[in-house]
């Protein structure tokens, strides 16, 4: 299948790379030449304006921004538009906001071009593990996608079957989901990365406590000075809490057991205020969530090992880096 990728960041690029080793014929576009050019000897189509993407393109074209979510992919669309025709589509990969999604799909629907919004997750790892993707848009036009879909997605072997499915493989098996009209697959992404938040966070705090016990300044009669990075590797086998995020915590503990490397600042993107947003106005409790977001307030104010460790889980699944500065509005990237 033929598509057109704007936008040649961490995620963007390795997601033409992973299409091009499928077989689809990818004409890309980046401000940044040498992202362009680096795709080229891949085996893309390099494309050097957005005008020039949309003609190499055949028809019905499908144009996939890969942009930092609000004014950047804003402004992409609007010089996009114009450019195309009727029953092209659309896609958003950013991680942007449902409601945003919502009101592009009503606009450009009114040219009759299909917009669609897709979650995207698995950060700097998706090349070789492949994308889950949460998808809302036309069930009609995430259809004619589906080649595209199917060959970013992991596919079915990346989990074990469970004993209840037992017909043909669905779509959620191969590890990207229809989840419903124009905002559903950012909603959905939203929450995955509300609970994402809870979950760096139930870790985090959980090796503060283990690192804690082994210092001579706690107050109480006893420590225990325990092997951190043996503990990460003994609960990824077998235990209730092994992950991928656990996997990434072995890594970083094994490479640097006291995270000397990192100053323990935790950047928020959004999504995380989003959740806790949309939780207050559908009056839902979501206390770990909005626990975890102020607690990456607080790290901008001091860092404890807990944030240090938050920060490495940040780099090692997003790729990431800590920054001196940091704003007071959450960042527009498009992963977490």
């Amino acid at each position: 299948m033929d598509i057109g990728m704007v936008g040649l960041g961490r995620m963007g690029g390795n997601m033409v790379r992973r299409l091009l080793r499928a077989g689809h014929r990818c004409v890309v576009y980046d401000r940044d030449e040498a992202a362009r050019q680096a795709l080229a000897r891949a085996g893309a189509v390099a494309a050097g304006s957005l005008q020039e993407l949309v003609h190499q393109v055949p028809q019905r074209r499908a144009i996939w921004l890969m942009l930092p979510a609000g004014s950047v992919t804003e402004d992409a669309l609007q010089q996009l538009a114009p450019l195309l025709t009727a029953r092209d589509l659309v896609i958003d990969g950013s991680n942007g906001h449902f409601l945003e999604d919502r009101r592009r799909a009503q606009w450009l629907r009114q040219h009759g071009i299909d917009y669609v919004d897709v979650g995207v997750s698995g950060g700097v790892w998706g090349l070789e593990r492949g994308y889950c993707l949460m998808v809302g848009g036309e069930r009609e036009a995430i259809e004619y996608l589906e080649p595209i879909l199917r060959d970013l997605a992991p596919g079915v072997d990346a989990a074990p079957r469970r004993r209840t499915r037992t017909g043909p493989v669905t779509p959620a098996e191969m590890g990207y989901l229809y989840c419903g009209p124009a905002g559903a697959g950012h909603f959905v992404k939203m929450v995955h990365n509300g609970i994402e938040y809870g979950l760096m966070q139930a870790y985090a705090e959980g090796f503060e406590l283990l690192h804690r016990a082994g210092q001579e300044d706690t107050g109480v009669p006893w420590r225990y000075p325990l092997p951190l990075a043996d503990i990460a590797e003994l609960w990824r086998r077998g235990s209730v809490v092994s992950s991928w995020l656990l996997d990434l915590i072995a890594d970083a503990l094994d490479q640097d057991e006291h995270l000397t490397g990192y100053r323990g600042l935790v950047h928020d993107s959004g999504e995380g205020r989003w959740h806790v947003e949309t939780a207050l106005h559908l009056a839902v409790p979501a206390e770990t969530v909005a626990a975890a977001l102020f607690r990456r307030f607080r790290s901008r104010m001091m860092a404890s090992f807990a944030e240090k460790l938050l920060a490495a889980l940040r780099q090692a699944f997003g790729g990431h880096k800590e920054h001196a500065d940091h704003p007071s509005s959450p960042s527009q990237g498009t992963t977490l």
